[in-house]
């Protein structure tokens, strides 16, 4: 029922992934992002919440002249609504309106939850057509010791035809390295009702980016073109040009995987490692950059608060088994959160790598930990701190050791959807235009775009005292009064950063302080190497539309919450089209 995942704990819900338009939605939608290198807006993610209040809203405006409103057809109409609206939308670097829209409809057939969106999609294989329509069965088929079990698949399909839905596809997930067997994939066929072409089997592999090469290889794509009718779908040169070049470096990708030797470490500090979808597009940044330096990444999971002095006494084997992951990584990454919980195990780790040159990302919260951290070692202010910690009305701390304050613009009642969200602009310095590597790493773009996710920034009263004592702020907003990103000039590689790079990384293009810290933290002539690469190479993974000024897209979005509650990517104009194209 929630209306997105803002308000949701990481450790709850995996982590909160942030769209240009500044949408907090499932990282589900960060693994679309990435392997489809296209750009979602918030409207691509439905949820319960969304429906039942646009229902709700359009109830009481009368606009459902009096009729008594149900769950069929007013709940399920919205929900074909939704989706015929979005699907219009384009979300590439064609900018074109796209030829197949993908729908997960997520939970488990027989939920309380997901049946008003079966019988939506029910009723929405007859608005659109038998041709326009194909529906994936994914279902678990376990591993007995080596005989794999058909009965919850027969189960969950016979359960679906029951509400009206015939699976065209039915992908068989395998929790073991072993291919779904010849005679296992017929029993499927037989009981299911579908032929064995139809039943594919997605068994544990090496790598997920080794997925789509494993369905490719057993014909899904010849299976679709068919069902679909592809064939009519016109597709230019260009764009079969396009799509064979993108195969081949993606088959070089995965196969070049399998022969990685050499290793880098990295260690997470962060206050979220029980779950570890907590930092997916982390994972997935230090992943992709590792492909692109050829290493093996090793990722040295740290609960902050086990680095913390308090630990020794309470659990010294955690203690001493933190510290030895994080002196003896290659790299020191200090991931984003909320609230004071294991932060001085944060700063400790900072610390760490600042004294002893060892290659440092701080991201969101990373960042303002460094500025503290700063504050208090190198101008000997020990009292320095964040406004977000003193929120404890039993801790009573003086506001002007306040190094990181709340942002004046954010709503201090309301929690979804208030922070500073999506895509902001970073103007880099001109002073640091010959020795920053983070600029460099940017292909030495004056300004770049970045994903946003915070409520507090670095006080304005401190910037000139801390960049006087040597920390350097190198982005700043377009204004040049947010602190944005932070590098210190005779380190190897120490940056911290506001924003959230991780959210725009791409399998074929690495973030770039991702990239730099990976390469940083494998040995240096990699690390000149990547810049190198970078400054020839780099382009920004955004639509040239999105990337614009601030005061532009703070116009765009107060004009377009004016209409339908919308906001988006891309202009005012455009979502009054689509709006009024549905509503007719």
């Amino acid at each position: 029922m929630n209306i997105d995942a803002g308000t949701m704990r990481p450790t709850e819900h995996g982590e909160v992934y942030v769209l240009n338009d500044g949408g907090e939605v499932d990282l589900d939608l960060g693994n679309y992002e990435r392997y489809l290198d296209v750009t979602l807006s918030r409207d691509n993610n439905i949820t319960t919440g969304k429906i039942y209040k646009e229902v709700i809203e359009k109830e009481r405006k009368g606009e459902y002249l009096g009729k008594t409103v149900q769950i069929v057809p007013h709940v399920t109409n919205g929900i074909q609504d939704w989706i015929e609206r979005v699907s219009k939308i384009p979300v590439d670097d064609t900018d074109e309106e796209p030829d197949v829209c993908i729908v997960e409809l997520g939970g488990t057939v027989g939920d309380i939850e997901s049946a008003p969106f079966v019988e939506a999609m029910r009723q929405f294989q007859f608005r659109v057509g038998y041709e326009n329509f194909a529906l994936i069965h994914v279902s678990l088929v376990p591993d007995m010791h080596g005989e794999q079990k058909t009965k919850p698949t027969q189960t969950t399909v016979h359960s679906l035809r029951g509400l009206g839905l015939l699976p065209d596809l039915i992908a068989c997930r395998l929790l073991v390295p072993q291919p779904l067997n010849p005679a296992t994939k017929d029993k499927i066929s037989m009981f299911c009702h579908v032929s064995s072409e139809q039943v594919f089997g997605v068994h544990d592999v090496s790598s997920v980016y080794h997925v789509p090469l494993l369905l490719h290889s057993q014909g899904i794509i010849q299976y679709l073109k068919k069902r679909l009718h592809l064939d009519k779908v016109n597709i230019t040169e260009a764009m079969l040009a396009k799509g064979k070049i993108l195969e081949k470096r993606w088959r070089e990708l995965t196969a070049g995987q399998e022969r990685l030797f050499d290793t880098v470490s990295i260690a997470l500090v962060g206050k979220y490692t029980d779950l570890k979808d907590s930092y997916m597009s982390v994972t997935k940044a230090l992943e992709h950059s590792a492909f692109r330096v050829h290493r093996k990444l090793i990722i040295h999971w740290v609960e902050s608060s086990d680095l913390e002095p308090g630990a020794q006494e309470k659990n010294p084997a955690k203690y001493h088994d933190a510290w030895r992951a994080v002196v003896g990584a290659g790299g020191i990454l200090v991931p984003g959160g909320f609230g004071s919980r294991g932060t001085e195990g944060m700063m400790l780790a900072t610390k760490y790598a600042r004294e002893q040159k060892i290659p440092f990302l701080g991201i969101c919260l990373g960042f303002q930990l460094a500025v503290v951290e700063w504050a208090r070692n190198v101008l000997g202010v020990p009292e320095a701190t964040s406004a977000e910690f003193n929120t404890d009305p039993k801790i009573k701390t003086d506001p002007k050791y306040d190094v990181i304050i709340f942002m004046p613009e954010i709503s201090r009642t309301h929690m979804g959807g208030t922070m500073r969200l999506g895509l902001r602009p970073t103007v880099f310095e001109s002073s640091a235009e010959q020795w920053s590597n983070v600029r460099k790493l940017y292909a030495g773009a004056e300004k770049i775009w970045e994903r946003h996710r915070h409520r507090y920034e670095v006080n304005p009263e401190w910037v000139e005292r801390l960049q006087q004592s040597g920390l350097l702020f190198v982005g700043k907003d377009e204004k040049g009064e947010r602190m944005q990103v932070l590098e210190l000039q005779d380190h190897p590689f120490f940056v911290g950063m506001q924003a959230h790079p991780e959210f725009c990384t791409r399998p074929l293009n690495p973030s770039p302080p991702f990239l730099g810290f990976v390469a940083a933290a494998s040995e240096r002539a990699i690390f000149d190497e990547q810049i190198e690469f970078q400054i020839a190479n780099f382009k920004p993974p955004h639509p040239d539309h999105a990337m614009v000024d601030e005061a532009i897209l703070r116009n765009e979005t107060t004009g377009a919450q004016l209409v339908n509650g919308l906001t988006g990517d891309t202009h005012v104009e455009e979502h009054v089209i689509q709006v009024v194209n549905s509503d007719l």
